[in-house]
């Protein structure tokens, strides 16, 4: 793992201590749902696979790899827009090697590792391909997506972990900030997810 990365999750770990109790019972939905499964897929859903969905996406994969938990993870939304390039620019800041391709919905290539393949992210709706169709986990990161799709057709399981859409401060002084903020938030739940997969 990059050491800039390695660095920022090492204090991310500090901080699993002050997840809020309430957010550990969904968090422990996750954890029972991997360890219950020998093939365990987790799609994260929003309402415009920009923003909150693949940053989940991301940690999940890093974070699993880190612990060496095997597990496929996707993103998608309601429907397809763009990574939004504030969320792409908070995951280099934390320490990511991320490369584009395109313009109109670019493909990234997010890496964590050289040891690793990089995570290939670019919007789409949450059945699109190369996303699942059953057997999977819907982990519904925003509330809006969750009332617009009251059925997410083939997942197995639905675990609502919602979180606070960063775009409210885009375009004001605090944008870079509340990025970051949403980002660690992200990071420091999926690796309590992971590190406690790891310990079972």
């Amino acid at each position: 793992m990059y050491q800039k990365l390695t660095n920022y999750l090492e204090e991310v770990k500090k901080e699993t201590a002050s997840i809020d109790p309430e957010r550990i019972t969904i968090l422990n939905e996750i954890i029972e749902y991997v360890t219950n499964n020998s093939n365990p897929r987790l799609n994260f859903i929003c309402t415009h696979n920009s923003r909150r969905s693949h940053l989940s996406q991301i940690w999940a994969q890093t974070l699993a790899g880190k612990f060496n938990v095997p597990l496929e993870t996707y993103s998608g939304g309601t429907e397809a827009t763009a990574f939004n390039p504030n969320a792409v620019a908070a995951l280099e800041r934390a320490g990511f090697e991320i490369e584009k391709d395109g313009d109109a919905n670019p493909r990234y290539r997010i890496s964590f590792a050289e040891s690793k393949n990089p995570i290939l992210a670019f919007s789409k709706k949450y059945e699109d391909p190369p996303n699942p169709t059953t057997e999977f986990a819907a982990i519904m990161t925003c509330s809006e997506a969750d009332s617009e799709c009251p059925i997410v057709f083939g997942a197995d399981k639905r675990i609502k972990l919602f979180y606070e859409d960063p775009k409210v401060a885009d375009g004001t002084p605090q944008e870079a900030a509340k990025y970051d903020e949403r980002c660690r938030q992200i990071a420091t739940e999926m690796h309590y997810v992971f590190k406690s997969i790891n310990s079972n």
